[in-house]
């Protein structure tokens, strides 16, 4: 992928999110940037992920409103050819629409009504419609919409869901016709939206090569580990208990996850980039800051993961690993296999539960 269309994503991406003013779609409020960085002022959403429930880049806020948050795949008006219709192949491919696996054109809106519905299915369900680890015989079972609601979903659901997870975008249930269904009608409140002029000026400056370098935030050189204070340890921990900061997540480990160490920063690093070099990651080294990119192409694209090494004490450190991009279930198995070759390296504190007596914990009086 060439810069220029690197650049030319990113800034489609920025510019949608600022667009769309809806109470479901995360709002943007301000751009920066340094020579360096792009920085997003953007709606705090404290309530999760819904993938914590199912689905990914779906928040959830304080009060449990959905919002919409990726649009890394979004189509701006450009993007439409002379026959009215989009033609880039993108998407996950369990919730892509069988059109857009076409590549011959199809209807962004429509397409995006079937994601909707496979999203609709997995909440109720708790699993896929569409699920197979050949991608030919995914796409297969994809085009004839071959897949069955559990016994527990109403007759009335099923019959929306068939509605929409129609393989003919021309018969498909269309988004008028899904507002007026009776099923969907229930606890339905139409969204309230925001009438407002949007100014892409700030955007456009900080993607304008020729930008006035005065508007350019200035950043601070990170020649040692960024300083974690007291307070910012505590804002990390769950329910201001510090022992879940350092030992270790039962369950599936999320988007992010982070260990302590008493190594010096340099040798935690080291070792890192020693563990993820055979497990094909590819190693970007940045002041305290590590890069880890996947060679292979995973479920949602290559694996990439931002590693930093901060300052808790002099001699304790906090490490973090944060899924970049990818697919977080991928992370999580990614996280138990560099955590064989870290146990050196990872330090528990006294009393914590470590690895392998968890089962004797559990069954202990």
């Amino acid at each position: 992928m060439s810069v220029s269309v690197g650049r030319t994503r990113i800034k489609r991406e920025i510019s949608t999110m600022k667009l769309i003013r809806h109470p479901n779609v995360i709002r943007m409020y301000e751009v920066m940037a340094s020579k360096t960085k792009i920085y997003i002022v953007m709606e705090l959403v404290t309530g999760g992920e819904l993938f914590d429930k199912i689905p990914e880049n779906l928040l959830l806020d304080a009060s449990g409103t959905l919002k919409v948050s990726d649009f890394g795949l979004s189509a701006l008006s450009q993007q439409v050819r002379e026959d009215g219709l989009l033609h880039t192949t993108c998407g996950t491919p369990n919730y892509v629409a069988p059109e857009v696996i076409n590549n011959k054109g199809y209807d962004g809106a429509k397409a995006d009504l079937w994601s909707c519905g496979v999203i609709l299915f997995v909440l109720m369900a708790g699993y896929l419609p569409f699920e197979d680890s050949n991608l030919m015989s995914l796409y297969k079972k994809i085009f004839k919409a071959d897949f069955s609601c559990p016994s527990w979903f109403s007759t009335s659901a099923k019959k929306l869901i068939k509605k929409i997870l129609d393989p003919n975008p021309s018969t498909r249930i269309t988004i008028a016709e899904l507002i007026n269904n009776d099923w969907f009608k229930k606890g339905y409140q139409p969204p309230r939206f925001e009438t407002a002029d949007v100014n892409l000026d700030d955007i456009n400056s900080i993607f304008n090569e020729f930008g006035d370098p005065a508007q350019l935030v200035v950043e601070r050189r990170e020649e040692r580990p960024s300083v974690m204070n007291a307070f910012e340890l505590i804002s990390t921990s769950q329910g201001l208990n510090l022992g879940t900061l350092f030992e270790k997540q039962q369950g599936s480990v999320k988007k992010e996850t982070r260990f302590a160490s008493r190594l010096p920063a340099n040798e935690i690093l080291s070792k890192i980039e020693a563990a993820a070099g055979p497990m094909g990651f590819n190693v970007q080294k940045r002041n305290y800051k590590l890069k880890l990119q996947g060679e292979n192409p995973g479920r949602k694209g290559q694996l990439a993961i931002a590693t930093e090494v901060f300052e808790v004490t002099p001699s304790l450190y906090m490490v973090e690993l944060r899924k970049s991009n990818g697919d977080t279930l991928e992370f999580h198995k990614f996280y138990h296999n560099i955590s064989n070759g870290l146990k050196d390296v990872m330090w528990k504190p006294e009393g914590g539960i470590v690895e392998g007596d968890e089962a004797r914990h559990r069954s202990s009086p």
